[in-house]
């Protein structure tokens, strides 16, 4: 996930080392977590999240596809989509090199293969607004204590997340939680993020 080359020539080159250094660590630490251990904490950080006014007032949701060493909170689409939520789901225009939010009309529905090898909801799936979205879900390589989100990158998510009006969530392992990441002007600050032990909220 997460976009170019455009991106990293407008980073500082020190910033640049330390994210690097930064997502190989996290990644070392999530290639630790033995399958049993992500399954039992994404059906905590469910359950957490399940817990929060944000998820109990929010009408309109934008989910991810989870990767291998992603939280997995696709339990949560029928579950939602039974309390009557709009669920959406990234998907990826390959013209513009940007992600869009697309409606997924049943959490049953087939998902097709993405740019990147991540499912994602089929062309025909109508496209919503992401500055109509009440809570958009994301995923990150860290986090840390003021908000801030380590993507993969390619910044992708923070062109995304620019347009989002609506309560922005980062989920993560707790192992992905760190005292402070680099930022640069192109990093959009989270309100929330979600592990499956804790609620952190940022105003």
């Amino acid at each position: 996930r997460g976009g170019g080359e455009a991106v990293q020539r407008r980073m500082k080159p020190d910033h640049l080392g330390l994210k690097s250094a930064l997502r190989t660590r996290i990644r070392a630490r999530l290639g630790e977590i033995p399958a049993s251990m992500r399954v039992a904490a994404s059906s905590r950080a469910c359950d957490l999240l399940q817990r929060q006014e944000h998820w109990q007032k929010a009408r309109s949701v934008l989910f991810y596809v989870p990767m291998e060493d992603e939280l997995d909170l696709s339990p949560l689409w029928g579950i939602g989509a039974a309390s009557g939520k709009i669920l959406t789901l990234p998907r990826y225009l390959p013209g513009d090199s940007r992600y869009i939010a697309c409606h997924l009309r049943s959490p049953a529905e087939s998902l097709v293969r993405g740019r990147f090898g991540i499912g994602e909801p089929a062309p025909d799936c109508p496209v919503f607004p992401l500055n109509q979205l009440d809570l958009a879900i994301v995923p990150g390589v860290a986090f840390d204590t003021s908000g801030r989100r380590l993507g993969r990158g390619r910044g992708f998510y923070d062109r995304l997340l620019r347009e989002v009006r609506g309560t922005k969530c980062g989920v993560a392992f707790d192992e992905q939680i760190v005292g402070e990441i680099p930022v640069e002007p192109h990093d959009v600050r989270l309100n929330c993020i979600l592990t499956p032990t804790q609620w952190l909220s940022f105003g």
